[in-house]
């Protein structure tokens, strides 16, 4: 029986994983430039007795535990495939994304219940202290966004991390901007309404991470890639009879990957027409990992059945 079933890309000369070296290396330097301000932050806020800049501290932790957990996710995804993962460990960098995303989701529910009580009964806020904290924090944030935005390749840890430190930029400038009106007016409630914006701003961010990660841990198609117009494209091809059962989906952030028996005539050369099908996948569609089981048409196949399938049927 004539039958071909093809991995594109062997073992040989083939990387499951796109290289994270780059994503290391501009993690670490967001890391360090926001445990440095968080240190100076803690030693300031001792001396002077300051809770404010304390809390502030306390905030910038969660910035630097998301950047250390997409450090060491990025770790994970650089080891070569092996053992019982034959894709690597790159999903631990959507694993991450997740769980930024569900922080960012659950510290704008708190900011955003906070700055709702606040504007109810506003507290007293000293406006040049929260000026001073909110323009080198965003400073400091710049610095940080400016590293995370380096990274060389598409990945939602990254953009997990970079979602973090930009909601506290937006922090820094809403707190900035808050300080210098109730400094300027003494409109206190400028505190609560500025919080309320940020909360807004983080749950956008957070929201957007868990559905992109989500879709990846669910094995949806990548964004921006159309299944049928990727089975039409590829039936449509001469010497095609059918395609059917194909699966697409994303393993990592920017490693798509696609699967399908395909039909070809009784008198076509099965290993052409895969090399063409790779070709359009790849030129038309950037999808490089493929496995394609090409049979010629009228051809006997082996249906396997699960083992439930077994049991339902003794």
């Amino acid at each position: 029986m004539p039958h071909e079933h093809d991995h594109s890309g062997g073992h040989a000369g083939h990387s499951h994983a796109p290289s994270a070296d780059a994503d290391r290396r501009w993690l670490a330097i967001a890391l360090a430039l926001i445990a440095a301000f968080m240190g100076v932050e803690v030693v300031v806020g001792l001396i002077a007795n300051s809770l404010a800049l304390l809390s502030d501290a306390a905030h910038i932790l969660t910035d630097a535990a998301s950047i250390a957990l997409a450090l060491f996710a990025a770790r994970l995804a650089g080891r070569a495939p092996g053992g019982r993962f034959t894709f690597g460990l790159g999903r631990a960098e959507i694993l991450s994304a997740l769980v930024n995303g569900a922080s960012l989701l659950v510290l704008a529910a708190i900011i955003g219940y906070e700055a709702v009580r606040r504007l109810f009964e506003p507290p007293d806020v000293e406006g040049a202290l929260v000026i001073v904290v909110g323009v080198v924090g965003g400073l400091v944030n710049v610095g940080a966004a400016w590293a995370l935005s380096r990274a060389e390749r598409r990945s939602l840890n990254v953009e997990g991390a970079r979602a973090h430190v930009l909601a506290d930029l937006y922090s820094s400038v809403a707190a900035a901007s808050a300080g210098l009106i109730i400094v300027t007016t003494g409109f206190r409630e400028a505190d609560g309404i500025a919080a309320l914006i940020v909360s807004a701003l983080m749950l956008r961010s957070g929201l957007s991470l868990v559905r992109q990660s989500g879709g990846v841990l669910l094995e949806a198609a990548p964004r921006g890639v159309d299944p049928d117009r990727i089975g039409h494209a590829m039936a449509s091809q001469r010497g095609i009879v059918e395609v059917h059962d194909l699966h697409v989906w994303e393993i990592t952030s920017g490693f798509p990957a696609l699967s399908a028996h395909v039909i070809v005539g009784r008198d076509a050369d099965c290993h052409a027409l895969r090399r063409q099908l790779e070709r359009v996948l790849h030129d038309e569609f950037e999808i490089a990992h493929t496995t394609l089981q090409v049979d010629h048409e009228g051809g006997e196949l082996v249906q396997l059945e699960m083992p439930e399938q077994r049991r339902t049927t003794e």
